[in-house]
């Protein structure tokens, strides 16, 4: 995957400074940390990165999952989180044990790394792995999975990775009570204001599913009686995209959808917030955009929709890129191009209650196709379909804008 040695050493590098400002009693904000000894943590880092070298003899990672009862939506979000390098090293080499705050067993961590483990064993060879026991544990600490109906893939790796999170969150846990007082950062820029936001969330939540998929979206709301602007800005761990509605049959991309989900809205009196300056709900206008983008961005294009009897689903073909997407356009006004290369894909085949789920998934080798325990090659050509349901994106190297690093 580009780009995923880089991310990774700069995650080690941040996992080494917090160490360093620990263990010498320091804060963060005051730390003052000399060039020389800049000079021995870095060559520790070399070290400890040429053990994590020695470490990792990976297998092909071409092993099927077993299908334990319809559980084709697990196993599919399951190849695609095995196939995000840095999520995979980093449990492979447990490296949530030593970094995670709760004395607590990480048991849903410990589970899911023993099922990556088995599908990247060097030995694996054509065998099969079987998540039972994986799943269990998920359904206990999620009872809305429980039973064995066919679930949603997307809103499975939601739960799964905030679950994952809580386990391992380097932040200790803290009882709130009530409502949080809320900031106020009127005299900053909306930089400012962002960054504060994001370290305000960090000083909370602080993990390596954090580090990877974690981003930071900006909504900004105009009143269209006194034009007063707020912004607001929320954490975000995927991209759930609306599918433009066409009344030709032509083929669709991506960007249409991005589009579309970063386009303005009206909003009535009746489902507007509070203007602040004329404190009453008014007609107002809304735009979404990305202010902070992850490492790793996952991109969910919403095939299902409710209506009031019925959920039905979309088979409009949407037609995305396999390198460079651009996501710069949909950030800060300055931020410049922001480019990813896509490197997992979940798919879902058939109807809202026959479905059926499947990933495509690069390897060093080029694109396998994986079926529950089955795994063949596939070329690029075939990836493009309108089964397509979640994109898993890998920034690529060069984008060196602050607004994108953590």
């Amino acid at each position: 995957m580009p780009g995923a040695n880089n991310a990774d050493t700069e995650g080690s590098c941040q996992a080494l400074c917090r160490n360093l400002v620990s263990h010498n009693g320091l804060q963060r904000e005051t730390a003052d940390i000399s060039q020389s000894v800049l000079y021995t943590s870095l060559m520790g880092l070399l070290l400890v990165a040429d053990k994590e070298k020695e470490q990792l003899n990976l297998g092909s990672g071409r092993v099927g999952l077993r299908n334990v009862g319809n559980t084709c939506f697990l196993n599919a979000i399951i190849q695609c989180l095995s196939h995000t390098r840095g999520l995979r090293d980093y449990c492979l080499l447990r490296f949530y044990r030593t970094e995670k705050n709760s004395k607590e067993e990480a048991k849903l961590m410990e589970a899911f790394s023993q099922v990556l483990a088995g599908l990247w064993d060097v030995n694996g060879g054509d065998g099969v792995v079987n998540p039972r026991q994986f799943y269990s544990i998920f359904k206990e600490a999620v009872p809305h999975f429980s039973g064995y109906s066919q679930q949603d893939a997307q809103e499975f790796l939601r739960f799964l990775l905030d679950r994952l999170h809580t386990e391992i969150n380097r932040r200790p846990h803290v009882r709130r009570t009530g409502k949080e007082p809320e900031q106020k950062y009127a005299k900053f820029r909306i930089a400012e204001e962002a960054a504060a936001m994001w370290k305000e969330h960090l000083e909370r939540d602080d993990s390596k599913i954090v580090d990877l998929f974690s981003g930071q979206l900006r909504s900004s709301l105009h009143c269209s009686v006194c034009s007063h602007y707020s912004t607001t800005f929320d954490v975000f761990c995927d991209l759930s995209l609306p599918i433009p509605k066409r009344s030709s049959a032509r083929e669709l991309t991506l960007r249409e959808c991005l589009d579309l989900f970063s386009q303005e809205e009206k909003l009535g009196e009746e489902n507007a917030p509070m203007c602040e300056r004329c404190n009453r709900r008014t007609e107002s206008t809304k735009r979404l955009t990305i202010q902070r983008f992850p490492r790793v961005i996952v991109i969910h294009l919403n095939r299902f929709t409710m209506s009031r009897w019925s959920i039905s689903k979309s088979t409009v073909h949407v037609s995305f890129p396999l390198i460079n997407l651009d996501l710069g356009p949909y950030g800060p006004a300055d931020c410049g191009p922001v480019l990813y290369d896509l490197y997992a894909i979940c798919n879902h085949a058939g109807t809202v209650n026959m479905g059926h789920y499947t990933a495509c998934c690069l390897e060093e080798n080029g694109w396998c196709f994986y079926n529950d325990s089955s795994v063949t090659p596939v070329s690029e050509n075939q990836l493009q379909s309108n089964q397509a349901y979640v994109l898993f994106y890998q920034r690529s190297d060069g984008n060196s804008n602050a607004t994108i690093r953590k």
